[in-house]
């Protein structure tokens, strides 16, 4: 890890401290939280370009570490999921396209290290994933149609099968609900609508976007067990990616 840099005047007035190592031989640490309030409530060019080298240092270094701690035991459940380690297969993009968001803001104050098995087109498919922002850790699966749907595995794989074994949603269902929130998007009226609730198999026709996830707190990313705390999670939750997504 680089040395922690002398102090950095923020544009909003405060001066921010130097970067301390994570506690409990952990790769997350409390300073990546703290990056991520702090970019909430300065989230502008000018501050960003100023606290660039803390960026690396308490975000970038840190999940680019944790990508390769997991990298094994993704390796494991599936050979084929692209773990290199590159911006966009593996790790969000924190600077927004403000061209087509309500939100003008020009970062996001989150970041995503995910996993998938590439899918033939490059279009849509399930990924593991883990998400760090300022006030909590989420993990788990997710699927989006994407802007062409009849290309993404939810049509291309998952349809199929679901019309094959109608049943296996609710068995997903059974098997999750006591350690996960399910929730789905179908596009009503032009507009995406959220479904606080496991998809039952008549709604995948209209669904075009389908998350089951944990969500952890900032304290569980701190701690020396949060690694094999991701992998218990992965593991659980790789079948509803092999049944959406995969071929073979």
């Amino acid at each position: 890890m680089a040395h922690a840099r002398a102090p950095l005047k923020s544009q909003g007035n405060a001066q921010e401290k130097s970067p301390s190592k994570p506690q409990n031989n952990s790769l997350i640490g409390r300073e990546t939280f703290r990056f991520f309030r702090d970019l909430s409530r300065n989230n502008r060019t000018e501050w960003m370009d100023a606290n660039r080298d803390r960026y690396k240092q308490c975000v970038v270094q840190p999940l680019r570490a944790l990508c390769e701690e997991l990298t094994p035991e993704l390796l494991r459940l599936d050979e084929r999921f692209d773990c290199r380690g590159r911006t966009g297969a593996n790790f969000s993009r924190i600077n927004r396209d403000t061209r087509f968001a309500k939100d003008k803001t020009p970062y996001r104050a989150q970041m995503y290290l995910k996993f998938a098995v590439p899918f033939p087109g490059k279009a849509e498919s399930g990924q593991l994933y883990v998400g760090i922002s300022a006030k909590t850790v989420t993990v788990g699966f997710r699927i989006y149609s994407g802007s062409k749907r009849k290309e993404s595995a939810l049509a291309q794989i998952a349809a199929s099968r679901l019309e094959a074994n109608p049943r296996w949603l609710a068995q997903q269902k059974r098997r999750l609900s006591r350690q996960y929130e399910s929730y789905w998007y179908s596009t009503e009226k032009g507009s995406w609508t959220k479904h606080s609730e496991w998809p039952a198999a008549e709604n995948w026709k209209k669904l075009q976007g389908w998350i089951v996830r944990q969500e952890l707190g900032t304290a569980a990313a701190t701690r020396k067990t949060f690694r094999n705390d991701l992998v218990k999670i992965f593991r659980q939750l790789h079948p509803l990616l092999r049944f959406t997504s995969l071929r073979g």
